[in-house]
């Protein structure tokens, strides 16, 4: 067995999924959160054993409920509706994602249009479109570059965040031969944890006959990596969102991997189920050593609190005023469902 590194939850998920548990700590329940917190069934369904209702609509968040938006970015009316209707509000959108939003913003307002490549349906594109509708042209493929119209405004280039690097490079040449003066960001709207694990891959997959990628259909950096394991040339290509589902006849030299949702419990099930007679062997390509705190909202309830729970893991309340970087998401959740 071959696990690529880095694998597994990025800082944006990390910092999610600490600001929802620290919201149903702190409150009474139920906490409600505006769509999946993160594109992960098993996270998902954690939050829903501890009484976090999801929906899709802030309306159906009965008024005085504390709400939390979900890290893929919302829409700035969703935003304001959110904290009109709830007791207390909570956007954990991933400051990546943030970052598209104001280059959104910005361009509009220089007007500018925008040519956006995400994939239209996602929760992401559809939060980042909704920032200046008038002004964005959502593109998926280089033929709907060329099917664009030929605009009298200056162009400008950006992308939803978890894009594979070879569909988003093809759209790039594409669209920079229509719109040779176009504008784009002096640094890549790409994550650079979904840009590290689609390299991690790359770095193992040649030497693997199986590639087993830990994830959810939903989450589209994980559809990125098998899509990538399948266009490297790996005929056996397994994604899975927990080790019951892989099949009972995978044999020879297997690499895992999993996306940026993903918890590390999965891929250790994984490694259970399989159990590699011929040992395991982690690749690393690079550290991530990012981290995104709370939001700031969420960091002035906790100092205020003062019994933070920095979530040391079974002690008593610790006097650190944040959620603890060091402490894992993964362990977060563990706890919180122990004492539940």
């Amino acid at each position: 067995m071959i696990l690529a590194a880095p694998r597994g939850f990025c800082a944006g998920v990390e910092m999610a999924i600490k600001a929802l548990a620290w919201l149903v700590r702190t409150f009474d329940g139920p906490v409600y959160c505006y769509h999946e917190i993160v594109h992960n069934k098993l996270v998902v369904r954690r939050f829903e054993q501890l009484g976090v209702v999801f929906v899709d609509d802030i309306s159906e968040v009965p008024p005085g409920h504390p709400i939390m938006l979900s890290a893929h970015g919302s829409a700035p009316e969703v935003v304001e509706a959110a904290t009109n209707r709830g007791s207390y509000m909570v956007d954990a959108v991933c400051p990546l994602v943030t970052k598209v939003h104001h280059e959104v913003k910005v361009r509009a307002n220089k007007g500018y249009r925008i040519v956006y490549v995400g994939h239209e349906d996602h929760e992401e594109a559809v939060g980042t479109m909704a920032v200046a509708p008038e002004a964005i042209h959502p593109v998926e493929s280089t033929g709907d570059v060329d099917a664009l119209p030929s605009f009298t405004e200056p162009v400008a280039l950006l992308a939803q965040t978890t894009l594979s690097h070879r569909d988003w490079e093809g759209v790039l040449d594409a669209a920079r031969q229509r719109f040779p003066d176009m504008w784009t960001p002096g640094r890549s709207d790409l994550c650079f944890a979904t840009t590290n694990r689609q390299a991690a891959l790359t770095a193992i997959v040649e030497r693997c006959g199986t590639v087993v990628i830990v994830g959810s259909a939903n989450s589209s950096n994980t559809m990125a990596l098998e899509k990538l394991a399948r266009e490297l040339g790996c005929e056996s290509v397994h994604r899975v969102n927990r080790a019951s589902e892989l099949p009972d006849d995978i044999t020879g030299i297997v690499g895992l991997t999993a996306g940026a949702s993903a918890p590390e419990e999965l891929i250790n099930e994984v490694l259970d189920r399989l159990a590699p007679t011929g040992g395991i062997e982690e690749v690393p390509i690079t550290d991530e050593d990012e981290y995104f705190p709370p939001p700031r909202n969420l960091r002035d309830l906790i100092e205020a609190s003062g019994s933070l729970a920095s979530f040391s893991l079974g002690g008593p309340p610790s006097p650190i005023p944040m959620v603890d970087r060091k402490v894992a998401a993964s362990d977060v959740l563990d706890v919180l469902i122990a004492g539940r």
